[in-house]
């Protein structure tokens, strides 16, 4: 029983004073319990443990094998005087030239191969995070009356997004089309979806391009994600044509991934630019938010409304290595995790229509134990590829130790309760977990063990622009660079989930100090922030 207890978190909310009845005057409230996020620090799978591994040791043999080189070159040369030592190269030279030769043969083509084999660097030159115009800005009470003079929902489901609203998180400067702004009729239209991608996505790009000083016709990869909103033709073809591009260019346009899907497409664009040197890759993470818009009165189908707000993020790659100097991070590490083989993480997040035949994305209760779950694998993955040796050990140890002799335990150590937990504050020195909503996030901290100022990004982020979908991860890099906290050789933590299910995240190392750019979303209030 104590561990069903455990499962769950209850909190008391609509305080209030009973106004009619016999118990009029007396206080009133009412108990809300929640699903918590599973305790995955303390269930790791060691498969998991074993396939980060796996990737360490694939990417890091060099580091293994060229030690022991060294010491065994160095205990050989390091017996003989510096006399002895001349004398003999010379000899050896003079005597045996041909195996001087061949052995600087090898030694030539063993660095070639190494050199060519190595993985290109890829090089985060700099992004664009788009900001609607003023107009389209709405606080929650401006949401609710939006809301209520479109005569699309009953009492009930008002009050619903009220809660959902007041519990959210989100502030009172968000924005949301101006389709659902002035509009009391059906907004999931082609032509409202047509019109809102390009607001938002050619704002974004506009801005990149103006801050790179790279041409369109220079950009040999484009990746676009949206998930709901999938035209034809595709949102990569919009991009190309308004542009001009080049006819070339190698477009992708990925749908229904969910707000995972940026880091998708910087995975997909890192793969293709190995595979093409000397080029440019551009990412467009977006969203559409009134061909979202939901009118139906289901409750599980009207939460993406009270969260979802306009967004899109624009984002430069290159491999070229002239771009070292001018570029502002370096990818590190991508690891992915896809849950979809299971029924219920499948559909945990499901797009469909509800009784009346309105067209709607379901959230499903399970949601946050689902999203656990895959986050739990994720991490476990990739903390043999960035945590410290110490760290690693520890957590290593431990684990393998559970594995092994837990069960024979009599449970009576507090050792054997409780594996070690890995301090990921020592991998990385910034946080940018994707802003889904203040209780995920509070769940989040908790199991991670992070502070306030590691969550402080992604919780304004929140606050300031609401969920903008698979480009949240990047409002909260612009929010660390507006406050100018990103320094040379810092590590960068991207984390995002979303439909599938999938938990993914990537690493980004800063190549230089980031001071406060000359275009940037939060330019104009990020001395508000932190806000409480």
């Amino acid at each position: 029983m104590a561990s069903e207890r455990d499962m769950f978190s209850a909190e008391i909310v609509n305080r209030g004073i009973e106004s009619t009845g016999p118990n009029a005057g007396s206080l009133t409230f009412s108990v809300r319990v929640r699903r918590r996020l599973p305790d995955f620090l303390q269930s790791v799978n060691l498969k998991y443990v074993k396939l980060g591994y796996h990737y360490l040791i694939n990417h890091g043999i060099y580091l293994f094998t060229i030690p022991v080189l060294l010491v065994v070159f160095s205990a050989e040369v390091g017996s003989l005087s510096k006399e002895d030592l001349w004398k003999k190269l010379w000899e050896d030279a003079r005597y045996d030239l041909a195996t001087v030769l061949a052995s600087f043969g090898v030694l030539v083509f063993t660095f070639s191969v190494y050199f060519m084999s190595r993985p290109r660097p890829i090089y985060l030159i700099d992004f664009a995070c788009y900001k609607p115009q003023d107009e389209l800005k709405v606080s929650r009470e401006q949401f609710m009356e939006v809301a209520r003079r479109s005569g699309k929902f009953d009492e009930g489901s008002l009050e619903f997004q009220k809660r959902m609203l007041m519990s959210s998180g989100i502030g009172d400067e968000t924005y949301i089309p101006k389709a659902v702004i002035s509009s009391a009729e059906n907004t999931a239209t082609m032509k409202e979806g047509r019109a809102e991608a390009s607001m938002v996505m050619f704002g974004a790009l506009d801005e990149l391009f103006e801050k790179t000083r790279v041409r369109p016709k220079d950009v040999g990869v484009l990746v676009v994600n949206c998930s709901i909103f999938n035209p034809t033709p595709s949102l990569s073809a919009m991009i190309i044509n308004h542009y001009k591009m080049r006819g070339n260019i190698l477009s992708y346009n990925l749908g229904g991934m969910g707000c995972s899907a940026g880091i998708i497409g910087v995975d997909l664009a890192k793969d293709i630019l190995q595979a093409n040197p000397n080029n440019y890759a551009v990412v467009v993470s977006t969203e559409m938010v009134a061909f979202n818009w939901y009118q139906g009165k289901n409750r599980s189908m009207l939460i993406p409304n009270c969260f979802f707000r306009m967004g899109c993020s624009a984002l430069l790659l290159s491999n070229r290595r002239r771009d070292y100097s001018r570029a502002k991070y370096r990818l590190e590490h991508v690891v992915r995790t896809h849950k979809g083989a299971d029924d219920r993480s499948f559909r945990c997040v499901y797009q469909e229509e509800d009784e009346q035949k309105l067209k709607g994305l379901k959230i499903s209760k399970d949601l946050i134990e689902i999203g656990g779950d895959a986050l739990k694998t994720n991490i476990t993955t990739l903390g043999p590829l960035v945590l410290p040796f110490s760290e690693q050990l520890l957590f290593f140890g431990t684990l393998v130790w559970r594995h092994l002799f837990g069960s024979k335990s009599d449970g009576n150590s507090p050792s054997m309760k409780k594996p070690y937990i890995p301090d990921y504050k020592l991998a990385f020195e910034h946080f940018c977990v994707h802003a889904a909503s203040k209780t995920i996030l509070d769940e989040l901290q908790r199991n991670l063990e992070l502070s306030d100022k590691n969550m402080e990004a992604s919780r304004m982020t929140l606050h300031r622009f609401g969920n903008t979908s698979s480009s949240s991860i990047w409002y909260e890099l612009a929010y660390m660079e507006a406050k100018e906290s990103v320094r040379r050789g810092d590590r960068v933590w991207q984390l995002a989930f979303g439909s599938g299910f999938k938990c993914n995240s990537v690493v980004w190392r800063a190549m230089r100090r980031v001071t406060k750019p000359s275009r940037n979303p939060w330019l104009d209030c990020i001395n508000r922030y932190p806000v409480v």
